[in-house]
């Protein structure tokens, strides 16, 4: 399976990146793409941006792990993961998760299996600029209680 996991400050363009996992394939019948987007509100309050910050070499070990635990559970044929850090402004792209399957029933569960992951287990934090400045920004409990439904064996999915 074709994988790709790259961390940068560049955007990215899902289109192309999309676009490439097909590309001469006629084994994908499903492509599953979702681009998360800097807002321009954190907890009602308005932004004027957003630093991500990580651990180089660790962050993207880390997200290939959960790569290839997407691979155990679904027969999946090709994933990329593009993770923007630095400073984002509203607007702009952060995240791009692009999952291929033959069929659209896993490419959309590994597609939000890692983005799951991402909001809740991969090595990042998150910085807002607000009117009083910069705050650092906690875990929400929402997005662990999105996270939880995951937690059965690696594996189960695919014979269901």
């Amino acid at each position: 399976m074709p994988v790709k996991v790259r961390l940068q400050r560049e955007d990215f363009d899902a289109a192309a990146e999309a676009a490439e996992i097909a590309r001469g394939r006629t084994d994908i019948g499903a492509l599953v793409t979702f681009t998360g987007i800097c807002r321009g509100a954190e907890a009602g309050e308005p932004i004027s941006a957003l630093t991500l910050d990580h651990y180089p070499g660790m962050a993207e070990a880390e997200i290939a792990r959960h790569v290839e635990e997407a691979g155990s559970r679904w027969p999946l044929l090709g994933v990329t993961v593009i993770h923007r850090y630095g400073r984002i402004e509203p607007g702009h792209n952060i995240v791009l998760v692009v999952t291929a399957s033959s069929h659209r029933e896993a490419a959309f569960a590994a597609a939000e299996f890692l983005m799951d992951y991402l909001k809740t287990r991969a090595p990042f934090w998150k910085q807002v600029e607000g009117k009083t400045g910069p705050v650092w920004v906690d875990a929400k409990e929402a997005d662990d209680a999105a996270a939880a439904r995951w937690r059965k064996p690696a594996g189960r999915e695919a014979a269901e």
